[in-house]
């Protein structure tokens, strides 16, 4: 009967985002429809599409499980980091300086951004390959904390439920790009609030959990607000932050952007998509710091299948438990279809369009669902691979933002930027936050080394540092070298942004 019952809530879905696709699909007629939405979307369509990318079951099942695992309810403050500096700050600082360039000089993808501000095609070149093979990692991470959830809510194998999402995801993309996925992020993201508010309610309500006073009694234990050494709150806070910041250099975030209608719309985006960050990424978080009132250190489940299994052993109403499917499945379309979409129009556009110059845009709208079919069956090869899910996205996270969020927030403030800082900045940032990465190809090789292991789990960190290292290596060699490649950017932002 309850299998039944959650297979009727998913096919229910489904069929809502085939009619979205087809319906949304017949208005996409260009590739600036197809990439940037043509730049028409208002404050809930931007803000719900950026949230629903932002958030989905890698951040409910890997983070939220592995956070409440190691740090109880500490693990918290990833949440409320997410949506003040993730969100909040994201947005006001950036939202409004990115839409202005973006539309002045018609910017489909941040490779187009790097090449306009740096007068550099092989920084373009570099930044389409980085971004398409290091979203993969990311993509898998959605796939693996998906088939967790469906596996243990629904019992069916991991690979049917692969093949649902990616159907969707794929259908979603091919019918109309961005303009269906931002009308398709919009229903997702209404069902994230409302799924997350109840979830919340009745998980903390539940036998295991005691209600408010249980949360208050767990608060008190060693797994609650524990005191914690040196090292844990290093590993926390590096969560915090790169979960937080790395957005900021993340160009499926930056690209939400692009199709923002005007300055209106974003500054009222900035409230929308900060509620919508406390509550989703908030609540997730909350939810998995109370996995050691379900289980003791004997009894608890693998970290990638903590949060399932507290939802299955909640006893949630079985209307809520079909809300709470199609919430994580909602979270995972969305964020698959803007990882894939990025990653693919980066390759058809920045590389491929660039050197053929007799394409039309609908020839690149036509290769870039290609290759979103393509990257969709990488990503689901990679989500194979026996890597935990906050692995994978940290070396994803690390690597991409690594490499770009310096270049691409400094451009919109600091004029004095020039190629060579810019190249620098991102090499760095690359080699740094590649190290971990590297350290857990090496693994995969059955090399057991203390050393090796442990930098292969240091994700979070390296990606921090690379971010910084980043930052301060752009400035200085901008400064270092200013006199013989400064750059004449006078045309590309004033600093003046309109409704001030």
């Amino acid at each position: 009967m309850q299998q039944t019952f959650l297979w009727s809530f998913l096919i229910l879905y489904v069929i809502i985002m085939f009619s979205v696709g087809i319906i949304e699909g017949r208005k996409s007629k260009s590739i600036a429809d197809f990439t940037v939405g043509g730049r028409n979307a208002g404050a809930w369509l931007s803000a719900l599409s950026y949230g629903t990318a932002y958030f989905s079951a890698v951040m409910f099942v890997g983070y939220a499980g592995g956070t409440g695992l190691k740090f109880g309810l500490w693990g918290i403050l990833a949440g409320i980091g997410n949506a003040i500096f993730g969100s909040w700050l994201a947005w006001k600082v950036l939202a409004r300086r990115t839409r202005d360039v973006a539309g002045r000089l018609k910017l489909k993808t941040m490779p187009e951004f790097f090449e306009k501000r740096y007068q550099s095609r092989a920084l373009k070149t570099f930044a389409a390959v980085v971004i398409f093979v290091f979203m993969v990692p990311y993509s898998a991470s959605v796939y693996k904390g998906l088939a967790s959830v469906a596996e243990i809510l629904l019992d069916v194998p991991v690979t049917a439920c692969m093949i649902v999402i990616a159907v969707v995801a794929l259908v979603l993309l091919v019918l109309g790009g961005y303009l269906v996925q931002a009308r398709a992020d919009f229903i997702q993201g209404i069902v994230m609030m409302f799924g997350v508010a109840l979830m919340i309610v009745f998980v903390v309500r539940c036998k295991a959990v005691g209600g408010l006073q249980g949360v208050i009694e767990y608060a008190k234990t060693e797994h609650g607000f524990s005191k914690m050494p040196a090292a844990a709150w290093v590993s926390l806070m590096a969560t915090v932050l790169m979960t937080s910041f790395g957005t900021w250099g993340l160009p499926q975030m930056v690209q939400k952007y692009f199709g923002i209608k005007d300055d209106a719309q974003a500054k009222r985006g900035i409230k929308i998509s900060t509620f919508f960050a406390f509550l989703v990424a908030g609540g997730g978080y909350f939810i998995g710091s109370l996995c050691h009132r379900f289980y003791t250190a004997e009894t608890m489940p693998p970290q990638d299948s903590i949060v399932p299994q507290m939802l299955k052993d909640s006893d949630l109403p079985l209307i809520l438990l079909g809300i709470v499917l199609v919430l994580l499945i909602s979270a995972s379309v969305s964020t698959l279809c803007s990882v894939t979409l990025t990653a693919c129009s980066a390759v058809s556009i920045d590389l491929i369009r660039d050197r053929v110059k007799t394409m039309t845009d609908k020839k690149t709208a036509t290769l870039t669902k290609i290759l979103c079919a393509v990257f969709i069956v990488c990503s689901y090869i990679v989500a194979n691979t026996d890597t935990p899910i906050l692995d994978m996205m940290s070396y994803s996270w690390g690597i991409i933002s690594g490499s770009f969020l310096a270049p691409y927030v400094l451009a919109l403030f600091y004029k004095r930027l020039n190629r060579v800082g810019a190249w620098c900045g991102v090499l760095t940032g690359f080699f740094i936050a590649l190290v971990p990465a590297t350290a857990k190809v090496i693994t995969m090789f059955n090399v057991t080394n203390e050393t090796v292991v442990d930098l292969a789990g240091k994700g979070p960190l390296f990606a921090c540092i690379a971010m910084v290292a980043s930052l301060v290596v752009c400035v200085v060699m901008s400064e270092l070298t200013q006199k013989s490649k400064a750059l004449d950017t006078e045309f590309f932002y004033t600093g003046v942004v309109e409704n001030e």
